[in-house]
């Protein structure tokens, strides 16, 4: 079958292409905005690109059009698609129908922690020996894929809330039917989408309906927006993390690298790993629990953790000059920001810490966590911010709030010769952005090697 995908090169649906090439089908794609690390991974599976105005890829007719959710209505190929009634369908609903239905499928689901959760129950499920197949918005270090398909009945999946497709606007994770669900947390976000927080749970309780009897719902007992929507009707085992009957942490490092973990009571091991902060302590805790649910003992699913590493984006370590580190990482929400920089802050100690920030979230571009991001940021010794001038509201605004100092441009060279200039010898710098950050990352790097 020739199947050819709109959106090709974004990170899920560029899993969705790798995946349906495993299967054996002819595989073309269409995507304006074609750069690494997806290009390069869609490259090494001879997959040909072409621009999204392009509709001679349409000609001959492929057998099933894949539409991602970036595609809208007025775009030349999907007017085309529409016309001339091919064949379509979005990939979830690919996915769901194809790959997932006969299979175990573990789904991670939240706000924040779902690439690095995900990536995290992937690793134990290879350590002990499951083989799985998956699909996760990230390149997987130890697997050098963001997805990929095996004959085993496992499937791990990243579930996010987003829309589906411009004529689906459920949430992603309803195709998914997952056997074990993993809610890792729940806040107001995707504004562009969601009226209120309300509309986020109504979503996410359409995936809870849909896990079996025998299957579990594991969540954290203290995320009241998750208890909240559970108390709709669930009608599966609930596995509750941070409550003394099910699975808790303790004597957690101050910048959360090590960690005790209990089940109903029972002390099960230490977490000894790379990683930082208080939100990897919590991802972690959830890939356990999630993988004591497919039969992985806890202490399997410890000693596997010990070397698990951080997917491309999180936290990662991009330079290291002597005791200067410069850090990228994909927090966009004010969240994730203040969860990183705690975790940085504790590994850094009394060193400087600079947070780099782009605002660029449809969230973030309305306005709707502007009032939490000098608070989120008050950690960091210096803030950096690009104005990129699609902002519906100030940045030096929110600077005047803040109790550190802030250096906000549109120009990315003058953000870059700043740092470059400015930034002590022992700084631990963060990027902080869900985007391509107009090339920051390697011209910091390059400025910062060379200077």
């Amino acid at each position: 079958m020739h199947i050819h995908i709109l959106g090709i090169c974004g990170t899920f649906m560029g899993g969705i292409a790798a995946i349906a090439k495993q299967l054996g089908h002819q595989v073309t794609g269409s995507d304006d905005h074609v750069y690494p690390p997806m290009s390069t991974m869609l490259g090494s599976l001879g997959i040909q690109i072409g621009s999204l105005s392009d509709t001679s890829q349409l000609e001959p007719a492929p057998d099933l059009v894949i539409i991602g959710n970036a595609l809208s209505r007025g775009n030349p190929q999907v007017e085309m698609i529409l016309d001339r009634g091919i064949a379509y369908t979005s990939g979830p609903q690919w996915l769901g129908d194809h790959v997932l239905r006969q299979k175990w499928v573990i789904a991670v689901a939240g706000t924040h922690g779902k690439t690095t959760t995900t990536s995290m129950l992937t690793h134990i499920l290879e350590c002990s020996g499951y083989n799985p197949g998956f699909l996760v918005g990230g390149v997987l270090e130890s697997f050098g894929a963001s997805a990929r398909l095996t004959d085993s009945m496992f499937f791990v999946i990243e579930a996010d809330e987003y829309d589906t497709a411009f004529f689906d606007k459920r949430s992603k994770f309803v195709h998914y039917h997952p056997n074990t669900l993993a809610l890792n947390n729940l806040e107001f976000d995707h504004a562009d989408i969601f009226p209120d927080l309300a509309a986020i749970q109504r979503q996410v309780h359409h995936a809870v309906r849909v896990v079996p009897g025998s299957g579990a719902v594991v969540y954290p007992a203290d995320c009241n927006a998750l208890v909240e929507t559970l108390k709709q009707g669930c009608w599966s085992e609930q596995r509750r993390l941070n409550h003394p009957q099910g699975w808790q942490v303790s004597d957690t490092s101050a910048a959360g690298d090590a960690f005790n973990v209990s089940f109903q009571g029972q002390h099960q091991g230490r977490v000894e790993w790379q990683l930082l902060g208080p939100h990897n302590v919590a991802n972690g805790l959830m890939a356990i629990a999630c993988a004591h649910h497919v039969g992985i003992a806890p202490e399997q699913a410890i000693r596997a953790l010990a070397t698990f590493q951080a997917p491309k984006r999180r936290l990662e370590t991009v330079l290291q000059r002597d005791s200067l580190y410069l850090y990228d990482d994909f927090a966009h929400h004010p969240t994730a920001m203040q969860l990183t920089l705690q975790g940085l802050r504790a590994y850094a100690g009394d060193k400087p810490v600079w947070a780099v920030i782009e605002p660029r979230s449809n969230t973030m571009k309305q306005g709707v966590h502007r009032d939490q991001l000098a608070q989120a940021l008050n950690l960091a010794d210096q803030v950096v911010a690009f104005d990129n001038q699609q902002l519906a509201w100030s940045l030096h605004e929110v600077a005047e709030q803040a109790s550190n100092p802030w250096f906000i441009h549109n120009q990315i060279d003058q953000l870059v010769r700043f740092i470059a200039t400015e930034a002590p010898a022992d700084t631990h710098i963060v990027m902080m952005s869900n985007g391509g950050f107009a090339g920051l990352r390697e011209q910091l790097q390059q400025a910062l090697a060379t200077r």
